[in-house]
């Protein structure tokens, strides 16, 4: 049986999560390995799978902000709103100006109500969205409220009519690629935030490239390439947990107990916060712990193999 811990990969574009997740699978050679969050074929970046016993932290992982790097094309709209889509509009994008772009991006900025993409993973009466969508079914999607905390241009290119991706390029001025950076909370979309970009410019707009680098704590500088998975180190549950919610130590005896299903009378405060990562003596992961009053009770133990 593999080791319990959390993987970090870094998805190369073409593949699937799923896909990563089943070479994953025969790499370590377990089927119990689960995913905190997918990412589609096109995109590249980080994944975090948990193995064995550390799935259960992924529950943890899912809804942790997230940074992306991206690349957004105004002056085209596709129907998936990324460069995988069909191209449904071509409007000349070359007379924007960039004071233009910031203003737009700053009103995508903070706090905002966001519609996904209608190619998204998100089920409707049990199917999802985008399979609704290529069956030619008219899928609504009700709105989200998301945190967009940063949405940083890093550099824009103007591109000549020659070089817009459109059957009808030669009838438009040209478009404009932005390279973005976004910090944002989970469940935003970037292919969304490019749509809306381009919808309040006027001119239509969509996602042409997306790497994610960061969930959480975890950065894609610290992950393997999916060819590598056999022998790519695995982040301890005491580690991967301490680093997302930080760390309660606890003695022998109180482990013992929170294991059992018993409080911790009166150590509520002692915590720093809830809920937290509980560490035995030998730095092994007990649970996710949790104030319950003045007490302390586990709300998720580790299973006991992966503490002895």
């Amino acid at each position: 049986m593999a080791a319990p811990g959390l993987l970090l990969v870094d998805k190369p574009g073409g593949i699937t999560s799923h896909d990563v997740v089943a070479r994953a699978r025969r790499a370590l050679g377990t089927r119990k390995i689960g995913h905190a969050g997918t990412l589609d074929p096109m995109a590249t970046g980080l994944l975090v799978l948990g193995v064995e016993g550390a799935t259960r932290l992924l529950t943890f992982v899912v809804g942790l902000d997230k940074t992306y790097e991206a690349t957004i094309r105004l002056g085209v709209a596709t129907d998936t709103d990324d460069a995988e889509g069909a191209v449904v509009a071509v409007t000349d994008a070359s007379s924007l100006a960039s004071s233009a772009i910031a203003e737009a991006i700053g009103a995508l900025t903070g706090r905002i109500s966001q519609v996904p993409s209608t190619y998204s993973a998100i089920k409707v009466d049990g199917r999802r969205a985008y399979d609704l969508a290529r069956a030619g079914e008219d899928v609504q999607l009700k709105a989200r409220e998301v945190t967009v905390s940063r949405f940083d241009i890093v550099a824009e290119r103007r591109l000549p009519a020659a070089a817009a991706p459109a059957p009808d390029a030669a009838a438009t001025g040209g478009v404009v690629e932005l390279d973005v950076v976004v910090d944002c909370s989970s469940g935003t979309y970037i292919r969304s935030l490019a749509r809306d970009l381009g919808m309040a410019l006027g001119v239509g707009g969509h996602l042409t490239a997306l790497r994610r680098t960061r969930i959480g704590p975890f950065a894609v500088a610290e992950a393997d390439a999916v060819d590598a998975l056999a022998d790519a180190p695995l982040l301890e549950p005491a580690a991967a947990a301490t680093a997302v919610l930080g760390r309660f130590d606890v003695t022998a005896d109180e482990a013992r107990d929170l294991r059992h299903g018993k409080r911790l009378r009166g150590a509520a405060t002692r915590l720093a916060q809830s809920p937290t990562a509980a560490v035995d003596p030998d730095g092994r992961l007990v649970g996710i712990v949790e104030r319950r009053g003045d007490d302390v009770k586990s709300a998720m133990n580790m299973p006991e193999e992966a503490s002895r």
